[in-house]
């Protein structure tokens, strides 16, 4: 690990100003400083800002930044009206690290790649233009989504799926003022500049997501990997679907796994809205889904997995056995 600075925030405005590295949990930022992937000249630690509350906001909940994994996954309100979230919370990392993880920590942790944490490989993640080792390479557990020719990396956490899935809201404070981006576009696609996993720029700094009203309906989120716990999702759904008599009244669904963002298709509730549930439903959707799925060779499984993985979801929650 190369020598930096470290100093404490004491104040939104002085972690904006700092010209440094944000640090709460570190549970993703040490692994990549330790790795010299990342290698800061300088930390401001955030965990003395008044960041930690959940508290009711606008009929939802407004999360702080530096409030916990396990705290959130744990907050009544959570567990009883956006249960999706919990869910979601408690089938990433351990109970440890989520003791640790915050939520704005855990909407900027990196990809997984084996090749972005490897500093004598080729990434165009960690330096632009360099290659992308994956393409061609052991690729298992890389997109079939969104992809580019630059990377082909995969977002590996689990919150931001349900919050995709959740509509929710980030809120950032930076150099040039306050702003609101939705979780949807919070996360970029990789297209020729890789290097860049979200909107924020260098001074920016999140204080908080909202959560809007609770909607209606049965909530699941469905985790597909290699072991039972500590494993990122080769496939993951987070969903909200309602019914009523007999018709899919509502739904929302976000997928992980699949592309360098937590994926959200409107398209897909789409197809569903309004619809008796049937495997043949099932199918259309999955067809959206998968419209422009490209397997890399050995993850050419995860196309099929997605399909079956949906269909046992929209199953769950609609019902539906034939």
């Amino acid at each position: 690990m190369k020598a930096f600075t470290y100093a404490r925030a004491g104040s939104t405005a002085d972690a904006v100003a700092a010209d440094a590295m944000k640090i709460a949990g570190g549970t993703n930022l040490l692994d990549l400083m330790k790795l010299e992937v990342e290698v800061p000249r300088r930390l401001v630690d955030i965990n003395r800002l008044p960041l930690a509350a959940i508290e009711p906001a606008g009929g939802g909940l407004r999360i702080g930044a530096v409030v916990r994994n396990s705290d959130l996954a744990a907050d009544i309100r959570v567990r009883r009206d956006y249960a999706v979230l919990s869910k979601a919370l408690l089938a990433g990392a351990s109970g440890q690290l989520r003791n640790k993880a915050t939520t704005g920590g855990n909407l900027c942790q990196r990809t997984r790649c084996g090749y972005f944490t490897d500093t004598a490989m080729p990434c165009n993640k960690r330096e632009p233009g360099s290659g992308c080792q994956a393409i061609g390479g052991f690729n298992r557990i890389h997109a079939i989504l969104g992809a580019s020719d630059a990377c082909i990396a995969t977002y590996p956490g689990d919150m931001a799926v349900a919050m995709s899935a959740l509509d929710a809201v980030v809120e950032i404070e930076g150099t040039a003022g306050s702003r609101s981006v939705a979780v949807r576009d919070f996360h970029r696609l990789p297209g020729n500049t890789p290097e860049r996993d979200n909107v924020l720029e260098a001074d920016d700094l999140i204080t908080a997501v909202t959560l809007p009203a609770p909607v209606p309906g049965r909530h699941a989120y469905r985790k597909v990997r290699d072991r039972s716990s500590y494993a990122f999702a080769l496939v993951s759904i987070a969903a909200v679907v309602e019914m009523d008599a007999g018709r899919i009244a509502s739904a929302s669904l976000a997928f992980g796994g699949l592309a360098h963002k937590p994926w959200h298709d409107p398209a897909i509730a789409e197809i569903l809205i309004g619809k008796a549930p049937s495997k043949a439903l099932f199918d259309k959707a999955a067809d959206v889904l998968l419209a422009g799925a490209q397997g890399q060779g050995a993850n050419d499984f995860k196309i099929p997995l997605a399909r079956r993985t949906l269909h046992a979801v929209l199953a769950e929650l609609t019902g539906e056995t034939a």
